[in-house]
This record gives structure tokens, C-alpha cells and sequence, in this order.
């Protein structure tokens, strides 16, 4: 049945941070959770951990109510904070063991969850000697001892190197063929690299709610060039299937058009005709970065 939220908000004091948000998510996705600093992504993910308590609205988790099976639905939830807190100087092996002691597992499997999140190697060092990779690993694992249905990631990949982002999105994956994962990041490329929907929040409330797939849009697309003169981008508009000219930089042009076939040679024409030299020109697929711009813009 997976998760079911209907109607939230939130305000500290007069100011509003979510407002009327409903949304469902079912096991098997991996959720990219996206905003600007202040839209509500950590204040979401608190109400549905339980760690804020003060909200309006609903919120359901396999037909069960948050408010009165909260303890229930926190044993089936795991949580990765933003912040990561560990006890550093447990070894790993031995912190691991003590959140399964918090969760009451008689018989926690900790050899399965050290190798499924790469700390074999490791699981006899103290945490504060390991790298923020590892810690981050030290983390995840530490959200599934206890097998949770709903997997809550706030920024799982922040600080970490290009080597270590693509482990733990690997492991992400992994997780998210079994469990419902809500994934929030700042970071669009991440989201684009690892998620199957996206959930943009902006100023407390939904403006975008997609499949991920559906986002990249075959029949629009954005030629960048560059040009050694300036021209005026109502010369640029006349070009078919133009939507938009953006002057981006002196002699560099966005030019935005609604067609799936390539206009590079559109384009080259048009700077042939006009006796202007092309200094660069690129083609791109609208992106997840565009529509993130055009939709938190104001």
C-alpha cells in the first residue's frame, strides 16, 4: 500500500513551510526529494519520522495512521539525517549491534548488512577513523538493521568523493528494489543518476511531481551558440519551431525550439546566411536543471 500523505501543514510561528502538500508513494521507488534551501524537504521528512510532531493533515503507511501507530511505523522505517550522528568512538561492529539493541532484534543480522554496505573490511575499526564515505555507509547501515519498508535519506551523498557518490548510489539502488526510499538532494545530477520520480518543492508546496523518464522531454530541445557579432534575438525567433532566445553572455545565445528533429544545421544556415562565424554551438535535451530553474524562478 506504501505511503499515503494528504493535506499537510506546518508553519513555525507566522511563517508557513508546507502547505496543503498530498502525495502517495508505493514500494519499489526511489523518490528524489528537490528544493531550494527553505522549500520543506527536512521539515517533510521530520513529520514523517515522527521526530516533529506538531502538523495538520494526514499520513498513512500501509493503511496505518501516523499519528496513532507512530512507535509502530517508526520500527518500520529507517532514517539517514542529514547531519549523519554516530558515536565515533564505538567500533563499527559494536554501534551497529547497539541500534539493533534500540530496535530489540534478538538475532540482528549484521554480518549481511556489513557486507551489504561495503564494511566488511572494516567493521573491527572505530568509526572516527574512517572516511566520510564510510561513515556515510555507517549510516545506511544503521537505517536498515532492522529491514524498514520506508527508507528516509536527507543529502546521503554530501561530502562525499566521485568514487563514493557511486557507491553509495549503487547501494541506494539496491535498497530501492525492495523498499519505498524518499531521497532528498540538492544536487540534480544526483537525482537524474539515481531516481525513478521526481517531487519538487517549492515554497512549501508540490510544483512538480513526474516520473523521471517524463521530465526529459524528446521534443524540446536547447542549441547554444556562439556567435563572433551580436544579433538581435528577434532575427534568432524567426528560425521554425523556435519557443525562446535567451542572450545568455555578449555574443552567446540559448535558443530554445519545440521539435524533436536536431537544428544544429538550422542554425549553422542561419549564421551562414547572416555572414556570422559559429565560435561554439551545442545541442542539449531539455534537463531536470531546466525545469528545476523554470519552476522556483519566483
Amino acid at each position: 500500500m506504501g505511503l499515503l500523505i494528504k493535506n499537510i501543514g506546518k508553519s513555525y510561528g507566522d511563517k508557513k513551510v508546507l502547505s496543503n502538500l498530498s502525495l502517495s508513494c508505493k514500494k519499489g521507488e526511489i523518490i528524489g526529494l528537490l528544493g531550494l534551501n527553505g522549500a520543506g524537504k527536512t521539515t517533510l521528512m521530520k513529520i514523517l519520522t515522527g521526530i516533529n510532531s506538531k502538523w495538520t493533515g494526514e499520513i498513512f503507511f500501509n493503511g496505518l495512521d501516523l499519528r496513532k501507530k507512530l512507535k509502530h511505523i517508526q520500527q518500520i522505517t529507517g532514517y539517514l539525517p542529514e547531519n549523519n550522528p554516530l558515536y565515533e568512538e564505538l567500533y563499527v561492529s559494536e554501534y551497529l549491534l547497539f541500534i539493533s539493541k534500540l530496535y530489540k532484534i534478538n538475532t540482528p543480522k549484521l554480518e549481511k548488512i556489513i557486507s551489504i554496505t561495503g564494511l566488511s573490511e572494516f567493521k573491527n575499526y572505530k568509526i572516527e577513523k574512517l572516511s566520510k564515505g564510510y561513515k556515510q555507509r555507517v549510516g545506511i547501515a544503521a537505517a536498515i538493521i532492522h529491514d524498514p519498508e520506508l527508507l528516509i535519506l536527507d543529502e546521503p551523498t554530501t561530502g562525499l568523493d566521485p568514487n563514493q557518490i557511486i557507491e553509495i548510489r549503487k547501494l541506494i539502488r539496491t535498497l530501492g528494489e525492495e523498499k519505498t526510499v524518499i531521497f532528498s538532494s540538492h544536487i540534480l545530477q544526483e537525482v537524474e543518476a539515481l531516481c525513478t520520480r521526481v517531487i519538487l518543492l517549492h515554497k512549501g508546496e508540490i510544483v512538480l511531481d513526474s516520473p523521471l523518464d517524463k521530465l526529459r522531454n524528446p521534443n524540446k530541445q536547447i542549441i547554444k551558440v556562439t556567435f563572433d557579432y551580436r544579433v538581435e534575438t528577434e532575427a534568432i525567433e524567426k528560425l521554425p519551431f523556435v519557443k525562446n532566445v535567451k542572450n545568455t553572455f555578449e555574443f552567446e545565445y540559448e535558443i530554445l525550439f519545440e521539435t524533436n528533429k536536431d537544428q544544429r544545421s538550422k542554425v549553422f544556415d542561419f549564421a551562414h546566411e547572416n555572414e556570422l562565424k559559429i565560435i561554439n554551438l551545442q545541442h542539449k535535451n531539455e534537463t531536470l536543471e531546466g525545469v528545476f530553474k523554470n519552476l522556483t524562478e519566483n
